[in-house]
């Protein structure tokens, strides 16, 4: 969502040879490269964090620019800058829009300590250093750099709620650490509506913030704790002018010895000269400060033993899959499921309270709740992921925070795109819906499934969000009443189709059969002369001028073109293959899409458009679908020569590896799936469409147990193609795989070979789900 153009022309290499395959030895945790994203436009952030982590603890290498300035910052570093401004603990993993940057901490040595961070391109002008990336080294849940300009080694990691700082200062010289409350992404002035400071007798250091940034109103409190004690403090308002009259923290406390209140806080604390490296604890809440600092209280021990218990965590969780693959696949692989292993975020505290999107204090029970929801992004492939590589659990909880997030919003729907507990109205679609469908359809249970589909239907029918009162009337959004109407009509038509398939599971056939029939809806903007979706006007004529390659946002489709949406109906393919005429017509204009020649085509005004092979963009999401659809039109060889140029051109084990926004895992996901063999085109059909695998061996230990294993025979740059397949030993002549084969256990194993056999998968009762076939899904 929201990218910037970029044009990946270089190519992945990454050799299959049998006699180059790097073994177990290097465990999966070792395998992982946090750089790579953080170049280029994947907007990763290369700090430390744990699974699913509160606290996202990393550096910041540039805060101050202006909003359209800052797309390239959007997760706080980029690889190619060349000063460290300061560690901040909050940030978003791939997004295209950013906010965040909480609490920046920035170490100083000697007689003075600047209070701004000064121009990158003259050093010592301010607080910020510069540092060589010799220096730094990045695993899951550590992070390390020598800040050069002041000859401190920085050191990171994280707990579930906490951050911890590891500070080596250099041997003499005054040791202080610089805390600037002022800093943020995408920041602005007049972004931090109010914050505070207060220095507690027992030495805690606790504060809030405010903020008005793209969650308005967003609140966030800190306690931070010290492996040594204060010798010295001030705290700094930099802008006293006027007074804030809203939300005002909390009152003086009686064990303060020192606070502060204000628009620009920044706080010096001063240590004195160190015999050992400075170690600084901090917890953050959405709650209050005093239950920061009982989530630094739930998180005990130092440094070293945070790092153990998280490296631990990790060690865990990327154990789900085991890979058996040459070096760079590996690693590439390995990165991309530990960025899938990021989001949705924790947002509740250790005893279970929240604030959310009410901006009230809850409490979770009997789960743990959880926020930053990129759900237009996340929908396809990252949470159908998460039911595989995560226990239960995880997508339990999942599932009952948008319920909660549901029961407490002024307006009574699921989440658009919500973060901190708070809604951003980012994008469009009621995409939670086929979240929760598809955990449902999957036999995950532990939620209120009838609570859940009540707020399914209710974000389903909620007439003023985004021209749904007139998609409910017409059959259509107008692209005269409403903009990106294209986009919109068939996205709430495929939400639809899952709500409807939910409905039908648990017997509400009422539901299910209203929903049914609006989850045809797309056939009504297509416009089956020319072979494209369209926006269509009140009057029901489709609007013109009409070009098929343009891009602009605001107008008919969201982040893309009719090239991109005219697939999107992933509910129903075989209706689309209908329209266009059949099978050769269908292959015919796919083929068009990969090949056509954008030369001519200037896409830089548009945020998010990367990553081009001809028109299809595997930079954004309404293309992730696009290869697997050869299988359905009865030719998957054609999509295994597809797969084989977007994995061989989109992703590479370097800083500047993802040709777009890892879109908080979406990316990533999608190069999981992929190279495992399939992929899920449609969330809520049980089934995975199969294309070819990349890896030679993998293991997924499902959730319960299980294992199912994926062998590819023969695998090599010249064997591109899928010979045969079987299913525990069994031929599979169908181009999909059910979701309860999967979790069932056992060998899906792929004989590979340098020609298509272009038999394999093509009659119709191989082919995969669509809802205009006799042929229900399993």
């Amino acid at each position: 969502m929201r990218r910037s153009l970029r044009l990946l022309s270089a190519v992945i290499v990454l050799p299959l040879a049998t006699a180059a395959l790097a073994q177990s030895v290097v465990p999966p945790i070792e395998a992982v490269d946090p750089m790579i994203g953080t170049g280029g436009e994947g907007h990763t952030f290369p700090g430390a964090t744990a699974p699913f982590g509160m606290v996202q603890l990393s550096p910041d290498t540039d805060t101050g620019c202006e909003i359209r300035a800052c797309y390239g910052h959007a997760a706080g570093y980029r690889y190619e800058d060349p000063t460290i401004q300061g560690f901040s603990h909050t940030h978003f993993s791939g997004a295209g829009h950013s906010d965040l940057g909480d609490v920046l901490v920035m170490p100083q040595a000697g007689d003075t300590v600047p209070l701004d961070p000064g121009d990158p391109a003259k050093p010592g002008s301010g607080y910020r250093s510069r540092f060589d990336h010799a220096s730094e080294m990045a695993h899951p849940g550590y992070y390390a750099v020598t800040l050069a300009d002041h000859g401190i080694r920085a050191e990171l990691t994280a707990g579930k709620r906490i951050g911890v700082h590891r500070y080596a200062f250099p041997a003499g010289r005054a040791a202080h650490l610089l805390i600037d409350l002022r800093s943020s992404l995408y920041n602005y002035p007049g972004k931090v509506l109010w914050s505070g400071l207060h220095l507690r007798s027992d030495g805690t250091l606790t504060g809030f913030r405010e903020t008005r940034g793209w969650a308005p109103g967003r609140k966030l409190f800190f306690a931070m704790r010290f492996s040594a004690p204060l010798v010295g403090h001030r705290f700094v308002d930099r802008d006293a002018a006027v007074a804030y009259k809203g939300f005002q923290g909390p009152g003086r406390s009686s064990n303060a010895v020192a606070e502060k209140l204000g628009r620009a806080l920044e706080a010096q604390l001063d240590f004195g000269t160190l015999a050992t490296p400075l170690e600084v604890r901090v917890a953050l809440s959405g709650v209050d400060e005093t239950a920061a600092v009982a989530n630094l209280d739930a998180e005990p021990g130092g440094f070293d033993a945070v790092r153990a218990k998280t490296a631990a965590a990790w060690t865990q969780a990327l154990g789900a899959l085991e890979i058996t693959a040459p070096a760079p696949m590996r690693r590439t692989v390995y990165t991309a499921l530990y960025h899938a292993l990021l989001a949705p975020s924790i947002w509740s505290d250790a005893d279970g309270r929240y604030r959310g999107p009410d901006d009230q204090v809850h409490a979770a029970d009997g789960f743990t709740f959880r926020s930053t929801f990129s759900l237009w992004d996340t929908f396809r492939a990252e949470h159908p992921l998460l039911t595989l590589v995560q226990p239960a659990e995880t997508t339990r909880d999942v599932v009952r925070s948008l319920i909660e997030s549901r029961r407490y919003s002024p307006y009574g729907i699921l989440p658009v795109w919500q973060f901190a507990g708070r809604e951003t109205w980012t994008m469009i679609g009621y995409h939670a819906a086929p979240v929760i469908a598809d955990a449902y359809l999957k036999g995950i249970r532990g939620f209120d499934a009838d609570a859940a589909l009540d707020a399914m239907v209710a974000s389903a029918s909620y007439a003023p969000y985004g021209g749904l009162g007139d998609y409910m009337a017409r059959g259509y959004v107008p692209i005269d009443k409403e903009p990106e109407a294209a986009s919109k009509t068939v996205e709430y038509a495929y939400d639809d189709w899952t709500i409807a398939r939910m409905a039908r599971a648990m017997g509400r056939t009422e539901i299910a059969d209203r929903f049914e029939k609006r989850a045809g809806n797309w056939r009504n903007s297509f416009d089956a002369k020319t072979g494209w979706l369209r926006a269509r006007l009140s009057t029901g004529a489709f609007r013109t001028p009409f070009d098929p390659t343009a891009i602009n946002y605001g107008s008919d489709y969201t982040e893309g073109n009719a090239w991109q949406y005219s697939w999107f109906m992933p509910q129903d393919q075989a209706g689309l293959i209908r329209l266009l005429g059949g099978d050769r017509p269908t292959i015919a204009k796919l083929d068009r899409m990969f090949d056509f020649d954008t030369s001519k085509l200037d896409y830089s005004h548009a945020e998010d458009i990367a990553g081009l092979i001809g028109q299809y963009i595997h930079g954004n999401e309404p293309s992730h679908h696009v290869a697997y659809l050869y299988a359905y039109a009865g030719a998957p060889w054609r999509t295994q020569e597809r797969l084989a140029e977007i994995v061989g051109s989109q992703y590479k084990p370097t800083p500047d590896g993802l040709a777009g926004n890892d879109d908080l895992g979406q990316m990533s996901a999608w190069l999981v799936f992929t190279t495992l063999g399939f992929y899920p085109v449609a969330p809520g059909s049980n089934q995975y469409v199969i294309g070819r695998p990349f890896v030679d061996r993998a293991v997924l230990n499902l959730p319960g147990g299980k294992r199912f294993t994926v062998v590819a025979d023969g695998l090599s740059p010249a064997n591109r193609y899928v010979g045969r397949v079987t299913l525990n030993g069994v031929a599979l002549t169908r181009s999909y795989l059910r979701d309860e084969e999967l979790r069932a256990g056992g060998e899906l194993r792929f004989t590979m070979a340098a020609r298509p056999n272009t038999r394999w998968g093509r009659s119709a009762r191989a082919r995969p789900y669509s809802m205009s076939t006799e042929r229900a899904p399993r």
